[in-house]
């Protein structure tokens, strides 16, 4: 199992987007994953660090405009999907990326503590 390091620049995104209200907290996970066809789209349209910005971990040692280096989706690229960060916190812990399942976590406690 590869060694992946918490991406900041998607836990910035997430909670920033967070705190502007822009997340989905009724949308199973597998409904709301993009589909591949649309994950190209978005590649093609704002390229690889835009839509690897939608992840909460990397790969370092996949190459930079690759699908292999991003990991742990956490939304639809237009809002946080409350269950994608509960699929990532359970799956980074049970693959012992601790410092991945401490990131979904805190950011699930944000999204909560937003929803009141």
């Amino acid at each position: 199992m590869p060694d992946y390091e918490v991406n900041d620049e998607g836990v910035a995104q997430a909670r920033t987007l967070i705190d502007a209200g822009r997340y989905d907290d009724t949308t199973d996970w597998s409904d709301a994953a993009p589909s591949t066809e649309r994950t190209n789209e978005e590649i093609e349209r704002n390229g690889h660090e835009a839509w690897g910005a939608w992840h909460l971990a990397v790969d370092p040692d996949a190459g930079p405009a690759t699908k292999k280096r991003y990991h742990f989706p956490y939304g639809d690229y237009s809002t946080v999907n409350r269950a994608a960060l509960i699929h990532a916190k359970q799956r980074a812990s049970q693959n012992d990326h601790r410092e991945v399942e401490r990131v979904a976590d805190e950011l699930l406690q944000r999204l909560d503590d937003k929803r009141g």
